[in-house]
């Protein structure tokens, strides 16, 4: 007979049983419930509507690293202190000391398999040390194979294989509106993805290397959220193509954050760029000897022409190949081997991105008469740019007032004057005061200037500009204005 403590035992020995073989533990008759498949992902496209960008975000994300630049601290040593530091510490605080190194952060993209990394110049600028982060957190010292600081961008190379990389597309097909994603390491809180569009091509800020005369610009604008660290991040779009190199953004309000304003650099100029740095170390541009402007409505007036088509040449430097070539001052240029060139910025980049020593042919208006002209081309060097401001009146003649339609006070240019300008010849007037109220100012006229033509006629007394004004009635005026080494031509409504 069973006591109620066996026919327990047995009953739970049972259950056991039974319960095992409907697991498969025993290998029973029972077959295992089957397991539900884990849910689809979210489909990419519904009703032919893109809805996720994640399949994108998949195939570049990996290949976006973060960079840790770091610098001696120049200014305070580990053991220094201040006396500000001691009398805000308690009597029984140590003052507070700053770390001799000094760490930047920003972003990089991988660009081939072999570990090359193309990042921004200011990232890693002065660095000691380099250090690079993958998505998976893995960490690389880095090499820098070489810097170009007109162009903002640097590469590094790491110690790896097979790495995953982005394909670098061709920047010239991009439209404005096209849906681009930007990625990087903003504010250092990790990889970020944002989503938006091309806002506009050709962008020009003069901030790449601190002077507008010195740098090589020729940025998409977006309106994908870029903050501080997306530097040297990635610009993709919808294909996973590497389209920019984010490298600046236009801040705003207190914190100095995204307004929806950022600029990367085009990958044809990054490949171009990248290409030289890897063979050479260096990067090597081409340069006319001249300096060029757009042509406004006001300009296209002064100069009796049809339209503002062309760019206009306002300084040929002596002994340039743009003067071998035979262009003069006042030329209109309007085509380079072909091209149809109707922005100052766009001649630049095309020639800068031409090798010193080529041949290249020009088209231009002299004159109303079209001249086919072929220069060989200098090479351009940042430390040879003349880029000297005077401000200074010096001793001569006293100022003369030229108020009334232009609000300017002129001078003669005496050879005193002209050697303290740098100027090679005591040409034309100098402005030594700006009514802030008049057209002159408004046209950009500064102290310091000097006024050497008045549509296209030399000027050296204030009676030469008073005729000047004279014959020229109502209509916008084109002075031809030396300043920092150069010339420019402004034009000017008087009143």
């Amino acid at each position: 007979m069973f006591t109620r403590k066996s026919l327990l035992f047995a009953s739970l020995l049972s259950l056991a049983f039974f319960s095992a073989c409907k697991t498969g533990l025993l290998n029973g008759n029972e077959t295992p419930e089957p397991v539900q498949p884990a849910a689809p992902p979210s489909p990419i496209v519904v009703d032919g509507v893109r809805t996720s960008y994640a399949d994108v975000v998949e195939k570049s994300s990996p290949a976006v690293v973060r960079i840790e630049a770091e610098h001696k601290n120049k200014t305070q040593s580990q053991t220094q202190f201040n006396l500000d530091d001691l009398f805000r510490q308690g009597p029984n605080q140590q003052p507070q000391q700053r770390s001799p190194i000094e760490r930047g952060l920003g972003s990089g993209v991988i660009v081939s398999a072999d570990g090359t990394i193309l990042t921004n110049n200011h990232v890693v600028e002065g660095a000691e040390k380099i250090t690079v982060l993958l998505a998976d957190n893995k960490s690389f010292d880095a090499k820098l194979v070489g810097s170009d600081k007109p162009s903002d961008l640097a590469v590094l190379k790491i110690e790896a294989q097979n790495m995953p990389y982005l394909t670098l597309g061709n920047s010239d097909t991009v439209r404005v509106g096209d849906i681009v994603l930007a990625i990087g390491n903003p504010l250092g809180i990790g990889q970020t993805v944002t989503a938006g569009i091309i806002s506009a091509k050709g962008r020009r800020t003069g901030l790449s290397y601190g002077n507008a005369n010195d740098s090589f610009e020729d940025f998409l604008q977006t309106d994908a959220p870029i903050n501080r660290g997306n530097s040297g991040g990635a610009l993709v779009n919808l294909n996973g193509e590497l389209i920019g190199i984010n490298s600046q953004i236009l801040a705003g309000g207190p914190s100095g954050g995204n307004i929806g304003i950022g600029f990367s650099i085009p990958s044809n100029m990054a490949k171009s760029v990248m290409e030289q740095l890897l063979k050479d170390g260096k990067v090597r541009r081409g340069m006319l000897g001249i300096n060029i402007q757009n042509i406004t409505n006001d300009t296209a007036k002064a100069l009796d022409l049809k339209d503002t088509a062309g760019v206009l040449v306002s300084n040929v430097r002596s002994g340039s190949a743009g003067e071998k070539a035979g262009l003069k001052r006042g030329d209109i240029i309007t085509a380079v081997n072909g091209e149809k060139m109707d922005d100052s910025n766009v001649l630049r980049n095309k020639v800068a991105g031409t090798l010193p020593g080529t041949e290249i042919k020009l088209t231009v208006m002299r004159d109303g008469n079209p001249v086919e002209l072929t220069a060989t081309l200098d090479e351009y060097n940042v430390e040879g740019v003349a880029n000297n401001q005077q401000d200074k009146d010096g001793d001569g003649p006293s100022a003369q007032p030229q108020g009334g339609k232009l609000g300017l006070s002129l001078q003669p240019v005496t050879p005193q004057v002209a050697k303290q300008l740098g100027m090679d010849s005591a040409d034309g007037l100098l402005v030594t005061d700006v009514d802030q109220a008049g057209p002159a100012a408004e046209a950009g006229i500064a102290r310091g200037d000097v006024i050497l033509e008045i549509n296209r006629s030399a000027v050296r007394s204030v009676d030469d500009v008073q005729a000047a004004l004279d014959k020229a009635g109502d209509r916008p005026v084109l002075m031809l204005v030396a300043r920092r080494g150069g010339t420019v031509y402004l034009t000017v409504r008087p009143n």
